[in-house]
């Protein structure tokens, strides 16, 4: 089933969605959608379902009563009857849905799925009912049904432990937002690797925001700031309060406040369990429930240390987020008076050093967990993390951006390299890449086998010296910020 033309990429996201459609086992069939909104979710639904004359749904925030009139005028629709149909409960409902695929593979799609269960919280109850093994559906019809939602919590529920539908869904697909060389291909910014940089740095990859912010970027850097002043600082902008929806509008935060402080503290540079308490002013054994709630939801990250994996650090997995936390939250009141520009200009240092920085070490790992080719990283990379180093030495621990392992069934993981990320505005030299040299010393590894490659990994170049000596080193790799973009 060829994808349309209008899907901007989700290739694997159509191909899963098509085989589960095009399926030729018998009976009814179950699967899941979910991510955070704006991500393309309802258009990629309904593309598949103009496609292969399959039955829509979208449900409202509304009762019962109202969502069970709307559905039977819908079905009525579909069917191409001159009334509404009316369904007095959602088990008639679900029986007569279900026949939709009696005489062939025909998707059935519920959006916005968390909305019924509001309103009916034994909804997948009834449908675990309606696809019993020895039921009508899956004795004589080929139903393809799609369930899909939002609420990330709620969704990934519906298939946990001793949920109803446990064991039922065959397709569990989550709809994540670009990475991030697919977001500067679709925000047209791939002909520059530093402007796709920022704009990722500040906006991540949910594609809707191309159409929040106004529908286009900035055409090149020279614009850069002003674009960021008008759409993303500007109060009458889409995007102004976005990063303080995105907590607000899941169900399952109940307390905002007590989660918006702990974004806060991470945005900040409080990276660290302890660092994060003491930011709050709590016990770090009250951070568990906060911390895991916003892993749940997509807008923290939890990276394991790459040596000790109990040490872990925490970052802000939403650039929206961040942008809120740091700029727009702290300075609303100067934004809303109209002085976007000189909160901008001022808070520089912030967005270079909160923002740019930790978003290009992100960026890093990425490209060594995705795009790198085993040569440049002397293995496979099984996992890509940060870590820090004691020294003796300089009686210090030594942060390292970069550590590449492989992950191998029958001997222990091999770091293969290790890299340093630095996003200055000055080309980085050999200063650099001897501290590198340093660490890997510490590494308790050196001494054992093959030393790991050296990745040095710079926004603004590499000076003459460094080039030169990198072309005499097989053990050191330059990587640019265009190699991160185009390169492997």
């Amino acid at each position: 089933m060829q994808k349309p033309k209008r899907l901007y990429g989700r290739d694997l996201e159509w191909e899963h969605l098509a085989d589960f459609v095009a399926s030729s086992a018998p009976g009814a069939t179950l699967g899941l959608v979910y991510g955070r909104r704006r991500q393309g979710k309802t258009l990629m639904l309904e593309l598949l379902a103009q496609q292969t004359g399959g039955f829509f749904f979208g449900a409202t925030q509304q009762t019962e009563a109202q969502n069970l009139a709307d559905l039977g005028a819908a079905y009525a629709a579909q069917r191409g009857l001159r009334q509404p149909v009316v369904f007095t409960g959602w088990r008639e409902a679900l029986d007569e849905l279900l026949r939709l695929g009696e005489s062939q593979a025909t998707p059935l799609i519920i959006d916005e799925f968390p909305y019924l269960v509001s309103a009916t919280p034994a909804l997948p109850s009834y449908l675990q009912q309606a696809l019993n093994p020895l039921g009508y559906a899956k004795e004589h019809t080929r139903t393809r049904l799609i369930l899909c939602g939002s609420a990330l919590t709620t969704m990934a529920q519906l298939l946990a432990g001793g949920a109803p539908l446990r064991g039922r869904a065959v397709m569990e697909l989550v709809v994540r937002p670009f990475r991030f060389r697919e977001a500067a291909a679709f925000w047209g910014a791939d002909h520059d690797p530093e402007l796709a940089f920022r704009l990722h740095a500040l906006l991540g990859g949910t594609p809707a925001y191309l159409e929040m912010s106004g529908g286009s970027g900035p055409a090149d850097l020279a614009g850069f700031d002003h674009w960021v002043r008008r759409r993303l600082l500007n109060p009458a902008s889409a995007m102004f309060r976005e990063g303080a929806l995105l907590l607000r509008e899941e169900p399952s935060i109940s307390d905002p406040t007590s989660y918006a402080a702990t974004l806060s503290a991470i945005s900040a540079g409080n990276h660290r369990r302890s660092e994060i308490a003491a930011a709050l002013g709590r016990p770090s054994g009250a951070l568990a429930h906060l911390l895991s709630g916003l892993q749940d939801i997509g807008l923290v990250e939890q990276l394991d240390d790459a040596l000790r994996g109990k040490r872990s650090v925490f970052r802000v997995a939403e650039p929206v987020v961040r942008l809120h936390q740091l700029l727009i939250q702290r300075h609303e009141a100067q934004l809303i008076a109209g002085h976007a520009d000189r909160v901008w200009r001022t808070n520089a240092d912030t967005v270079a050093a909160r923002i740019y920085g930790p978003h290009f070490e992100d960026l890093a790992r990425q490209w060594c967990f995705e795009h790198a080719d085993p040569e440049t990283l002397g293995g496979t990379a099984g996992a890509v993390r940060p870590t820090e180093l004691p020294c003796r030495e300089h009686r210090q621990g030594h942060e390292l951006d970069v550590v590449v392992t492989e992950v191998t069934s029958f001997a222990a993981d091999r770091i293969t390299a290790i890299g340093e990320v630095k996003s200055t505005v000055a080309p980085i030299g050999t200063a650099e890449l001897e501290r590198l040299e340093h660490l890997r010393g510490l590494l308790p590894s050196a001494k054992i086998g093959a030393l790991p490659k050296l990745l040095l990994f710079s926004r603004s170049g590499f000076t003459a010296d460094l080039t030169r000596l990198a072309t005499t080193r097989h053990d050191v790799e330059l990587i640019p910020l265009a190699r991160l973009y185009t390169g492997s």
